[in-house]
């Protein structure tokens, strides 16, 4: 089992059945160049939404869009996902699994040193994956608690030992949470990496800089001579800041701009299929959403079709309140699609000794475009049902730190994983640090860990169908619909390609796109 075209991993493209379902992928307007040479030269400017004055580079957050694509600008991951959904060599640069996938061998790629002149060892791998084990607050905890062991072999071989063998574990170590600093790094405000640039200077939600490492490893890739990163909460600001070319690029363009944005001669639209889902939460530990009734009450009593035409003008396709997309291969092609239903919706407060319930919706666009909008539309819906709901509009800034995981009900969204198993570890699993409904069921904890050291295919499908079943009935999520992730550039950015892993290209767009001279 190994990283080159005759293992396991990289063969795993056929069976990603996923990655023909991306051909939606499309930039609007402008054909695709693959043959293109990048030039060298100029200044990236990025007009981001999703930054607040509390982000650092702290690798064991990492909670939105602007301290992501920024800690990439900075450092690199184990293993990267590309275009296709297959994941790459990293910094790992190849690998090798013994029979059950419960040990792994990884080699240490040579000749790529930090911003600080230190050689890449794999003591610095060693670190960079324990900060995320045992007594940590890591929103990775709960993937790297499946390390049993994680070991230096020589200066350039780690060995990964797992609770139980996982056929993924590639793709499990392409979370944006893994990336690399050297050993015994702690200063998250001047973040050391080996990555396509360094932080020349950092104003947490408003701005930051970032000139070319001169030494990067990967060719063709940091292009330009710097990127500056401009927080843009407000969505309308964030357009007009593209369409009046003070910035290059915006991530999470208003649907209801695709259009006017599209037929733009001096822009292209970057639109990408995958995983992304906005999710109502509700605390399955707090009443009155610890009684599953409420919860199905609560799923029956929105309008799936008519918020992903208000909210998302159609680019996106329904939800059916779990997180598995359509373009996985272990999605659950059978289970009956939910259906906005008041009078389902009355039942079940009935089951649950309710003649009406009230709640109290904390929104913001913080969660995603149009949130606000999103839970109006709920709102209406659900009174149809007996469900009267007060939307709390709250400050996009110190949202994720301040409200997520914190209101009892409250509005979020996912971005894509490549992988069924990683996207229910991370939000599912009971013991999840980004467990974000608190939800906890022993029978899908057991069934999850057995799924992922199977080989047999038919055998996970099983289980991955029936977990969504379990999560769609009885979770604390409600999930109306998926989206599209849609970014926007102007037409002297070249190198743009969709991704179905989050928008700016997997968050790697700073490293892969130059500049028309």
């Amino acid at each position: 089992m190994t990283s080159n075209s005759k293992g396991l991993i990289l063969d795993r493209r056929s069976l990603l059945a996923g990655a023909s379902a991306l051909g939606l992928a499309t930039v609007l307007g402008r054909p695709l160049r693959a043959q293109e040479t990048p030039q060298r030269g100029g200044v990236f400017v990025m007009g981001i939404g999703g930054g607040s004055t509390t982000d650092d580079f702290d690798v064991r957050k990492l909670t939105d869009w602007v301290p992501v694509n920024q800690a990439y600008m900075v450092m690199n991951g184990l293993v990267e996902i590309d275009k296709d959904n297959v994941a790459q060599p990293e910094l790992f640069e190849s690998w090798t699994a013994a029979e059950g996938a419960v040990e792994w061998t990884f080699k240490v790629r040579q000749g790529v040193t930090f911003h600080n002149g230190k050689t890449l060892m794999a003591d610095d791998i060693v670190y960079s994956l324990n900060i995320h084990r045992g007594d940590t607050t890591s929103a990775a905890r709960s993937v790297a608690a499946a390390f049993k062991d994680v070991a230096k072999l020589s200066d350039s071989e780690v060995k990964i030992t797992l609770e139980s063998g996982n056929a993924d574990l590639p793709y499990v170590l392409s979370d944006y949470h893994f990336l690399v600093v050297p050993d015994g790094f702690q200063d998250w405000s001047n973040p050391i990496g080996t990555g396509p640039f360094t932080m020349e200077s950092f104003e947490p939600g408003v701005r930051a800089r970032f000139v070319r490492n001169e030494s990067y490893w990967k060719p063709g890739c940091a292009n330009v001579d710097a990127v500056e990163v401009i927080v843009i909460n407000d969505i309308s600001a964030r357009t007009n800041a593209l369409m009046s070319g003070q910035v290059h690029a915006i991530n999470r363009v208003d649907f209801k701009t695709v259009d006017l944005l599209s037929r733009a001669p001096n822009l292209q639209i970057l639109r990408s299929a995958g995983g992304q889902h906005f999710t109502f939460l509700m605390d399955c530990t707090q009443a009155p959403f610890s009684d599953n009734n409420v919860r199905m009450a609560i799923k029956h009593a929105i309008d799936r079709e008519q918020l992903l035409q208000t909210a998302l003008l159609g680019n996106g396709r329904l939800g059916n309140d779990h997180p598995i997309p359509t373009t996985d291969r272990f999605y659950n092609s059978e289970l009956p699609q939910r259906a906005y239903d008041p009078e389902k919706a009355k039942f079940y407060l009935k089951q649950a000794g309710l003649d009406t319930l009230s709640v109290t919706l904390a929104s913001s666009d913080a969660a995603f475009p149009g949130a606000v909008d999103a839970a109006a539309v709920f709102r209406t819906a659900a009174a149809a049902g007996g469900i009267t709901v007060d939307v709390k509009r709250e400050p996009a800034d110190g949202y994720w730190d301040n409200v997520w995981m914190k209101a009892p009900f409250c509005m979020s969204f996912w971005g894509g994983r490549p992988t069924a198993d990683q996207m229910l570890t991370i939000a599912y699993q009971s013991a999840s640090a980004q467990n974000d409904t608190r939800w906890a069921n022993d029978e899908f904890d057991k069934l999850l860990v057995e799924a992922r050291a199977l080989l047999d295919e038919n055998r996970r499908r099983e289980i991955y169908w029936h977990l969504q079943e379990l999560i769609s009935n009885e979770g604390g999520a409600m999930i109306p619909m998926f989206g599209d992730y849609i970014d926007a550039t102007a037409t002297k950015v070249k190198g743009v390609q969709p991704h179905p892993m989050f928008n700016l290209m997997g968050a790697r767009m700073a490293e892969k796109i130059w500049l028309e001279a």
